[in-house]
């Protein structure tokens, strides 16, 4: 968009570019970031939100796609941000480093939400950003809801989240942590963040599932080319492959609790 375009959007809505006072609640919030597009949908008021990213309403990234239909986007452009006049920008914590600058020399809020490493640290992210949209009763909600117990049955199948080329999230991963929320035991070797993991491991270890992002094994390109081996399909048919859309994982939040549920879903079902 053109800078007279721009300066006349502005004159027409009767906007100024100030920052939200500390502790005001913001009434034009835009999200230039996936994450905090599905944080915005789930915490702020549908009034609020002046605009989501890009992404916001794609099923294939996000969690909140449905909930995003109807609602302004934009490219992520600070010309673009600065059209909506709004009192509080969402950034992720290093994308768009040249947008969130000029945005802050304008006297806009910019906050940037960081990206968890453990689901302790998505409760505190969902916290603080309910806090800033000023609704923490709702990020307290949230964040209960997300501290889900596992269940008290005594069973506890094994299961190896696998992705393309071989990758598998260890226990300590956002993925690994879900797991045990839902009541799997995680079957890769070691207790990290995650690492390859070679088919002989798998096939040597045997868990009871894998936890797949797609449900139709198929070697489309090389990365996807593992998860159809022989050895996989006939150690894994379908009812031994727990689909669990990376959308559900990626960003913190409601997304979360969906995967947690389809995990304990497909746990239920199990046999013993």
């Amino acid at each position: 968009m053109r800078r007279p375009a721009i300066a006349a959007a502005l004159l027409a809505a009767g906007f100024a570019l100030a920052a939200t006072p500390a502790g005001a609640m913001p009434q034009r919030v835009v999200s230039l970031n996936l994450c905090a597009d599905q944080l915005l949908l789930a915490l702020a008021d549908r009034s609020q939100i002046a605009a989501l990213s890009a992404l916001a309403r794609d099923p294939a990234a996000s969690a909140a796609a449905v909930a995003a239909q109807g609602l302004p986007q934009t490219g992520g452009t600070a010309e673009e941000a600065l059209a909506l006049a709004p009192d509080l920008v969402l950034l992720g914590p290093l994308d768009r480093l040249g947008t969130g600058r000029v945005l802050a020399a304008r006297g806009l809020r910019v906050e940037r939400l960081p990206l968890p490493a453990t689901l302790a640290e998505a409760q505190a992210l969902v916290r603080r950003t309910a806090a800033l949209l000023g609704h923490p009763e709702r990020g307290e909600a949230l964040a209960r809801q997300m501290d889900m117990p596992p269940p008290q049955d005594g069973r506890a199948p094994s299961a190896l989240p696998y992705e393309r080329r071989g990758y598998a999230a260890g226990p300590q991963s956002l993925l690994g942590e879900l797991m045990g929320r839902a009541g799997f035991r995680h079957a890769g070797p070691g207790t990290g963040l995650g690492g390859f993991v070679s088919l002989e491991t798998v096939v040597a270890r045997r868990p009871e599932v894998l936890i797949v992002g797609s449900g139709t094994p198929g070697a489309a390109d090389q990365g996807a080319a593992l998860l159809a081996h022989p050895a996989l399909v006939r150690l894994y048919p379908g009812e031994r492959r727990i689909v669990v859309p990376d959308a559900l994982t990626v960003c913190p939040g409601p997304g979360f609790l969906a995967a947690i549920e389809r995990l304990r879903k497909a746990r239920a079902v199990l046999s013993p």
